[in-house]
């Protein structure tokens, strides 16, 4: 089933040019999208740290990324994305719920500006607390790698191996079920309850 050409689009690269600026219009560009994203109770609690290479912001949060995301030292744009937990257990779940909204748009915003992006868990979430005074209450999710795409010719022979593997997901009948659990959603067979 074909879906829209920016999702359909949308990968995790991890070959950045290291040359190339991002603008910030295009991070503007890129945090309305996130900002715009859907949110529980009209909430909003997703919150960005935003540092563009060169600068002591993006410098910290190069710091706190593990040591397998290396690569994202070449990004032009790095941003750590946050969230506020609130007050109790289900406004905690929710705020994440969101900063997956949050981030799922940013991604499909940068494909259609010719950006690539890759978010990354792969990162010391206390060392940013402290680096960024984040506060208790508020939950460092992930850090997004904002650029352009690279030269695979001259990346790490270990990048472009993981970034060659075909992108793959479970077929849609083993994700989406109607009635009851494990019964499969299957496209043409399976109609609306009136």
């Amino acid at each position: 089933m074909p879906i829209h050409p920016h999702i359909a689009a949308r990968w995790s690269p991890r070959a950045f040019d290291p040359d190339a600026v991002v603008t910030v219009e295009e991070i503007t560009a890129l945090l309305e999208a996130a900002r715009w994203a859907a949110t529980w109770g009209k909430r909003q609690p997703v919150r960005f740290v935003v540092g563009f290479r060169g600068d002591e912001t993006f410098t910290a949060l190069t710091e706190v990324l593990k040591r397998g995301n290396r690569y994202a030292h070449a990004a032009g744009a790095l941003i750590l994305v946050a969230a506020d937990e609130g007050p109790d257990e289900k406004t905690a779940l929710y705020s994440a719920v969101d900063a997956g909204a949050a981030m799922a748009n940013m991604a499909v915003d940068a494909v259609s500006r010719s950006l690539i992006v890759h978010p990354m868990a792969g990162f010391d979430a206390d060392a940013a607390r402290a680096a960024f005074a984040i506060p208790e209450d508020v939950r460092p999710l992930a850090v997004v790698a904002v650029g352009t795409l690279g030269d695979y010719s001259t990346t790490a022979p270990e990048i472009v191996e993981r970034d060659a593997i075909p992108r793959e997901r479970l077929p849609l009948e083993d994700v989406a079920f109607v009635g009851t659990w494990g019964s499969p959603f299957t496209p043409g067979t399976s109609s609306p309850t009136p």
